[in-house]
């Protein structure tokens, strides 16, 4: 049975339309692949390429201040704003007893120097080996200036080393009395020193020539004051030449507990004196016991001074009778 040529006709628009349809649901859903495109890299990654480029510029600038640093250091060192051209160009504060010449004399040198090729510390150990000098400092100032400090020592005795007079610190240093001295001082003379013996020596009796003046003067009398020598020969026995309106009289205090001794002394001295011709030396070293111009040697034996050690242990203020050796 054939179809009528109508249905046929009827059909063939129908399966047409129905196989476009088909086809574009058959499209693929997947999308093509995209064409690569080649990026061309560089060779060291960014980060790595930046640092390198900090890199570069620090050597730049330190090539820059390297060859600044050079010229500065050749113009530091051959121009002459940077000389001391002469002593006025050194300025030194507080020296008081030390001469200028001897600060001159380890200074000198340096002067048509350039400063910055001084030594700075070197020159202050040589300003410190001056007797004076306590401490120093030196100090450089540009362009052309030199400033020392200097701290001198304190004296507390003079101390008759030998033939001659000096002043001496607490420490054992003893400083020589300059021609000319300006100040005046009231301290007693120590005795018992030689000029060989080594500063730990010294040191050892100034402590008990510090600790007597200190026992002395602690309640206030000033005991110390009537005193002209003080002999520091045997630190066992400690003896000081007292003095007041009668007379000078060696007193021994033995190795401590001075004040109460010493005033033992003070308050029986005019008794002494109307008991005895003469009151020589008292010796109070023992407890209990007082024994009047006892059978003992006097201050020690020294030399006699110079005639310009005296006149300047006079000008210094050395009392006339601690001028003379006293002997038993």
């Amino acid at each position: 049975m054939y179809p009528l040529p109508n249905e046929a006709s009827e059909r063939e628009p129908f399966d047409d339309a129905r196989l476009v349809d088909l086809e574009a649901e058959q499209e693929s859903p997947f999308l093509r692949g995209q064409k690569r495109v080649s990026v061309r890299r560089g060779s060291l990654p960014k980060k790595t390429a930046n640092r390198l480029m900090w890199i570069a510029a620090a050597i730049v600038a330190f090539a820059i201040l390297g060859t600044a640093a050079v010229n500065l250091y050749r113009y530091g060192k051959h121009s002459w704003r940077f000389r001391i051209d002469s002593s006025d160009q050194i300025e030194v504060t507080g020296a008081d007893h030390v001469a200028h010449a001897q600060i001159m004399e380890v200074m000198g040198g340096d002067i048509g120097r350039n400063i910055f090729f001084i030594p700075l510390a070197q020159r202050q150990e040589q300003l410190e080996q001056i007797p004076w000098v306590e401490s120093a400092s030196v100090m450089r100032f540009v362009p052309n200036r030199l400033r020392i400090e200097i701290h001198e020592r304190t004296p507390v005795a003079f101390a008759r080393i030998g033939s001659h007079i000096s002043l001496i610190d607490a420490g054992g240093t003893p400083m020589e009395l300059a021609p000319g001295i300006k100040h005046k001082y009231s301290f007693a003379v120590i005795a018992g020193m030689s000029a060989g013996e080594p500063l730990s020596t010294r040191a050892a009796r100034m402590k008990i020539y510090n600790a007597l003046i200190r026992a002395l003067d602690s309640s206030g009398a000033h005991y110390s004051r009537e005193l002209n020598e003080v002999d520091l020969s045997d630190p066992e026995d400690v003896k000081v030449m007292a003095s007041d309106a009668s007379g000078e009289v060696l007193v021994h205090l033995g190795s401590g507990n001075y004040l109460q001794r010493y005033k033992t002394y003070v308050t029986h001295v005019l008794q002494w004196r109307q008991q005895f011709d003469k009151l020589e030396s008292v010796d109070l070293r023992y407890d209990g016991q007082i024994i009047v111009n006892p059978d003992l040697d006097g201050m020690t034996h020294l030399p006699a001074l110079t005639p310009a050690a005296a006149k300047a242990a006079m000008a210094a203020g050395v009392k006339s009778a601690a001028i003379v050796n006293y002997e038993k």
